[in-house]
């Protein structure tokens, strides 16, 4: 069964019930993450003994935004959209990420998932060998990545294909309100005198990218290039700290298959698809512990895995 298959045979209540969204449930959870990040936050300010281990917490709390950002882009964690446009604008300008550019790079992500040559998250291969694997982890990439799209968005070089040209303009609009809200910043801490930002978000970014690295890797990493969205994404079993941190974006495959479901109804999803999910892992820690020997065969061995799963479930 592909998940067109698993769509079809659902009933109409169990669609309904599946895809209802709740302000409420969204707001408790943005309430929980953007509660730490404020307390931690307090808590490097006031300098408490240990301090700077804080600010590996704090990184945690910033990258992981991402998956919020996610979320927000298909409208799903608020039933009311404005809430959904404010998550996303919030948690975009956080990590540096504009967030209507990266709705049309994730949709496309979505139309043409582990298809090589129009899946955009493809463009940028997966690590082969152990220094693209190490420099893929070290979060260096993406940075450069996010800020030369900000830079080349502000310049009115928007052109890729996944965002269409009557929105370019708009794409430069998003990107010169994030560069003048970032020096605005700037000047505010120089004009203060506070290295307050640094310690509080630009550091902490720094710090958690790593880990949202190996995540991420997870959730596509040696799956298959084919189109069935219950063989191309992996579903990682994890506790429940880090399902919290991810919105609930270890339940990829089912995220995958059926993306109108929001985060807080994917736990339910998931008892649906269990039997016909393909790819699945017990832990980040085990995927990485299987992903890390399989580069040692570099490119020849990616093109040899291209078609077929390369992590089949135990």
């Amino acid at each position: 069964m592909d998940h067109r298959d698993f769509l079809a045979s659902l009933t109409a209540e169990q669609r309904r019930e599946l895809t209802r969204k709740s302000d409420l449930r969204g707001l408790m959870h943005l309430a929980l993450h953007f509660g730490l990040i404020g307390m931690t936050a307090a808590l490097i300010i006031a300098r408490v003994p240990f301090w700077p281990v804080l600010m590996l917490v704090q990184g945690l709390l910033l990258v992981f935004l991402f998956t919020l950002l996610h979320e927000a882009s298909h409208e799903t964690p608020f039933r009311s959209r404005w809430l959904n446009t404010v998550a996303a604008h919030i948690s975009g300008y956080l990590i540096l990420l504009p967030p209507r550019w990266f709705r049309y790079f994730h949709f496309a992500h979505h139309r043409h998932t582990q298809i090589p040559g129009k899946d955009p998250e493809l463009a940028e291969p997966k690590p082969e060998d152990w220094t693209q694997y190490l420099r893929h982890v070290s979060g260096i990439p993406v940075w450069i990545s996010h800020i030369s799209t900000l830079v080349r968005n502000a310049a009115g070089r928007c052109d890729e294909d996944f965002v269409p040209v009557g929105k370019r303009q708009a794409m430069r609009n998003e990107a010169r309100i994030m560069c003048a809200v970032y020096l605005v910043a700037l000047l505010g801490s120089i004009a203060l005198n506070t290295p307050v930002l640094i310690f509080v978000w630009l550091i902490p970014l720094l710090l958690g990218q790593p880990f949202l690295r190996l995540y991420l890797l997870a959730e596509h990493g040696r799956c298959a290039y084919v189109a069935n969205m219950l063989e191309n994404s992996r579903t990682t079993f994890t506790n429940a700290l880090v399902r919290a941190l991810a919105w609930n974006m270890p339940y990829h495959a089912e995220h995958h298959a059926y993306p109108t479901v929001p985060f807080y109804k994917l736990p339910d999803l998931h008892k649906l698809t269990a039997q016909h999910l393909l790819v699945t892992e017990n832990g980040y820690g085990r995927f990485h512990a299987r992903y890390a020997p399989a580069i040692n065969g570099g490119a020849e061995a990616a093109e040899r895995n291209r078609g077929r799963v390369c992590f089949p479930p135990r």
